[in-house]
This record gives C-alpha cells, sequence and structure tokens, in this order.
C-alpha cells in the first residue's frame, strides 16, 4: 500500500521505542525510508532494536531515558540531534498501565504512571516544539492515547492510565490549535486490545482472561501490531497533512461495545482479585 521510501528524509524519535508497539512502529518507519531515534529506561532492548532497524538498511540510535526527567529528556534529544542533526518527527509512545482496585491503589503508583504518560509525552513534547518554532521548522507529533480517553468514557480498574491518556488526548488537540500556525501537527492513536511483552501481562495477567476479552470483542481477536504501524505511518506522512487534532481510534468496534474496556472486571470477586493482584506483582 505504501511507497517504500514514504518516509524517506524524517528522522522520528519514538519513546518507549525498544519493545511493544514502538518497536513494531520503529520498524516499519525504517521500512519507509526513516531514521529513527529510540529512548527507552532499558539498554538492552533499545540496542537490539536498533540492529533490527540497520538490518533494514535504515540508520538507528539510542539514548536511554527516563521521560519523567525534564533535564534527561532534553539530552537525549542533544544526542539525537548530534547524530542526526536534527529531528522532525515524534512518536510519544512510552507508557505504564496495569489493572488494580483503585482503593489498593498507592500515591506512587498513580503518580508513576501518570508521570510517565502525561508528564512525559508533554515534556518531550515541549521540548522538541520549543526547539522547532525557535528554528521555524515544521514538525510532527504522534501520541498514542486509549480507547477510554478518545471516547470520554473511561475506564474502571485503570485509572492511573484514564486520567493519563485523557490528559494526553486533550493536550494532543489543545496544541494542534496553537501550535499549527508553526506548522507543528499534532495526532492521536487510540489503540484497543494489541498483546505485547510486559504491558499485557500486566492487564491480563493470565490465558483466561485474555480468553475471556477475546471472546468479548466485536471481532474475535486482538489487534495485530502491523495494524497499528501502518495507520502511524499514514499519520504521520505528508500524505495527511490536512489531518490535525485527531485522534484515530483502532480497536475492531470494540469500544461500540461498552463504554471502558475493563468495567466487566467490577463483576470479580475479591479472591479472583486478590489471585489476579498476586500474579501481576510476580
Amino acid at each position: 500500500m505504501f511507497q517504500t521510501d514514504l518516509l524517506k528524509g524524517r528522522t522520528v524519535l519514538v519513546t518507549g521505542g525498544g519493545t511493544g508497539l514502538g518497536r513494531s512502529m520503529a520498524l516499519r518507519f525504517a521500512e519507509l525510508g526513516a531514521n529513527l531515534f529510540l529512548l527507552g529506561r532499558r539498554e538492552e532492548p533499545l540496542a537490539k532494536t536498533c540492529e533490527e532497524i540497520r538490518g533494514k538498511k535504515a540508520r538507528a540510535a539510542y539514548a536511554t531515558c527516563d521521560v519523567r526527567d525534564f533535564a534527561a529528556v532534553e539530552n537525549a534529544i542533544a544526542a539525537a540531534e548530534k547524530e542526526f542533526e536534527r529531528i522532525d518527527t515524534l512518536v510519544n509512545n512510552a507508557a505504564g498501565n496495569f489493572i488494580a482496585r483503585t482503593e489498593k491503589l498507592s500515591v506512587n503508583a498513580f503518580n508513576s504512571v501518570v508521570g510517565i504518560v502525561l508528564q512525559g509525552t508533554f515534556q518531550c513534547t515541549l521540548a522538541l516544539g520549543r526547539k522547532w518554532i525557535a528554528a521555524k521548522q515544521p514538525g510532527n507529533i504522534l501520541n498514542i492515547a486509549a480507547t477510554y480517553a478518545a471516547v470520554g468514557s473511561g475506564s474502571g480498574f485503570v485509572v492511573p492510565s484514564a486520567c493519563a491518556k485523557a490528559g494526553v488526548l486533550a493536550m494532543t488537540r489543545s496544541l494542534a490549535v496553537e501550535w499549527a500556525r508553526y506548522r507543528i501537527r499534532m495526532n492521536a492513536i487510540a489503540p484497543g486490545p494489541f498483546p505485547t511483552e510486559g504491558a499485557w501481562s500486566r492487564l491480563l495477567p493470565s490465558k483466561d482472561l485474555e480468553e475471556r476479552a477475546r471472546q468479548a470483542h466485536p471481532m474475535k481477536r486482538f489487534g495485530r501490531h502491523e495494524e497499528l504501524a501502518n495507520l502511524a505511518a499514514y499519520l504521520l506522512s505528508d500524505l495527511s497533512e490536512y489531518i490535525n487534532g485527531e485522534c484515530v481510534v483502532i480497536d475492531g468496534g470494540l469500544w461500540l461495545r461498552g463504554a471502558g474496556e475493563f468495567n466487566d472486571f467490577a463483576d470479580f470477586p475479591d479472591a479472583a482479585w486478590d489471585a489476579l493482584e498476586a500474579a501481576r506483582k510476580k
């Protein structure tokens, strides 16, 4: 569907780029001609993904970074600019999430998720946005939201993520208006269930829960990474230049079946919750 030079000449910074959907997007962007700079907290997956990208004949580099630390974000962007001269595209993908009864959450757990998702997205956006505006350079930002933020419904049992992703969506739409005059475009994707390493096990930590979620889905399946990566490539490309401030839901129609992706967990007895939370902490 896409020409192989769709993103040629572009340099994309992807947060959380070493694993999961971030990795899948980075690999797809590389196939379409982009240079990649990846951020994440763990060096090993970043290095491995960069090696895979180079195997596709694309340039790639990385820096370890906690997006909750603004100084670390600025240092990482400086390293990216040293490697590639300039960054013109940002994908805010770094996230944290887990299933939990809110009354059992610690304040630190709430702050951690909000810090990564909302504060981290803002800080990466601000650091690059300031540079682009000062240099009169166009820019393109894609944020990863969530269906329970996109449709305004929220969801039980993922309250920190729901709060943070709603903030990310509001930021996307607010800056789409504010920064359009600088030729900086802002959009978001709201994924439904996409199996990933790590995050998936914290949301559906057993095969029984996974199968229950599959059977509740209108399409009786979960998303494939290439489906989201292709959507991301389109939204970042010049083919979508007039799309600004939009949030595209990609979930196979799941949100139309009922508000709140995890609301049916309200039926769980305490014993089931105890087992679920114990599995998550292993």
